[in-house]
């Protein structure tokens, strides 16, 4: 057994002035190429009788991420160690549903420590330890709207962060009900925006109350969050955002449409966001591999979101209220005016 040693919110990806044990942490990933990105909760550190890190590991919510293990002692168990010790604390903090990702070459290694793998591309794969996890989360999704559009046959799909829900957004879905019998639409569930979940879900709820056919969706981890977006491992920084979204894709594409029957997924078109537009142009390539077409559907008038949070920040109410449906209107004057 190696000695222990935690750090609690530790920012591995902070640069001069941090803490002695912090930087040896960071200096110990980049020796083994491996590049934190963002902020850790909680981190274990595995040292020798000297004090050096031979293994680390961090938590993020509820996403293991930068284990590394020295070459001079892998196969000494101290990978097992650190899953051992992370998973401790995430237990003892209410936290029991983990993803990792790892390099495909390292599945076996996480198999043997109870994780189970969701979806595997050449360069990721994102593993969890709840061996019928998906399962839940799809039997979970409600496959039957109020309504049928009896006159189309294609079951269809959008994902949003809607952040907020714009007009634009009600546009996209709109459109895309009429070319569908059943719509399904996910809101994404990570808390990571200006608006948070549960509004951003019940304001999209409120606004297309009029599209019977819908049916309407927290996204939970399982799709475009933190624990489908790796980039720590991948060396190839500027190819990151592609080894992401084709993650991301796969897990969407291999299981969670083809147990909804999921045969199209309708996007805006993107010439504001070179992030979401890059994403769509994955969307383009790995896709059609699962049978499933991609729609794109012009943007209308320039509508955003990230406008939305503009005139919010600039208190012109007026302006918000041409471009967003009612009930999120009287959401931002009830709580921003």
């Amino acid at each position: 057994m190696y000695k222990p040693a935690h750090l609690y919110n530790a920012s591995l990806s902070s640069g001069e002035g941090t803490h002695k044990a912090i930087k040896a942490t960071k200096e110990f990933l980049n020796s083994l190429g491996l590049f934190p990105e963002t902020d850790a909760d909680f981190t274990v550190n595995l040292l020798d009788d000297s004090d050096n890190i031979v293994a680390t590991g961090s938590l993020v919510g509820n996403v293991l991420k930068y284990i590394a293990v020295s070459p001079t002692e892998q196969g000494n168990n101290a990978c097992a160690q650190v899953v051992s010790e992370l998973a401790s604390h995430a237990y003892r903090n209410g936290i029991i549903k983990l993803f990792l990702y790892t390099k495909p070459e390292n599945e076996s290694l996480f198999s043997s420590l109870g994780f189970y793998t969701l979806a595997k591309t050449e360069y990721a794969c994102m593993m969890e330890n709840d061996k019928f996890g998906l399962d839940k989360f799809i039997k979970s999704l409600s496959t039957v709207p109020e309504e049928y559009n009896e006159s189309q046959t294609v079951i269809g799909s959008i994902v949003c962060n809607c952040n907020p829900i714009t007009n634009g957004h009600l546009y996209l879905m709109e459109t895309a009900s009429k070319a569908c019998r059943v719509l399904h639409v996910f809101v994404l569930s990570e808390d990571k925006s200006m608006f948070p979940t549960d509004v951003r879900f019940e304001l999209v709820k409120k606004s297309t109350a009029h599209i019977k056919n819908i049916c309407l969706h927290k996204s939970s981890d399982y799709i475009i969050s933190s624990a489908t977006f790796p980039t720590y491992f991948i060396k190839d920084l500027a190819n990151a955002e592609n080894i992401n979204a084709d993650l991301d894709l796969t897990l969407f594409g291999s299981k969670i449409a083809p147990a909804l029957g999921i045969t199209k997924r309708f996007v805006g078109t993107e010439p504001f966001c070179a992030v979401t537009n890059s994403y769509n142009q994955r969307m383009k390539a790995i896709l059609p591999k699962f049978d499933i077409e991609l729609v794109e559907i012009e943007r209308t008038g320039g509508i955003s979101a990230s406008k939305v949070r503009k005139y919010i920040s600039e208190k012109n109410f007026e302006a918000i209220e041409k471009i967003v449906p009612k009930p999120c209107y009287e959401y931002i004057i009830a709580n921003y005016a």
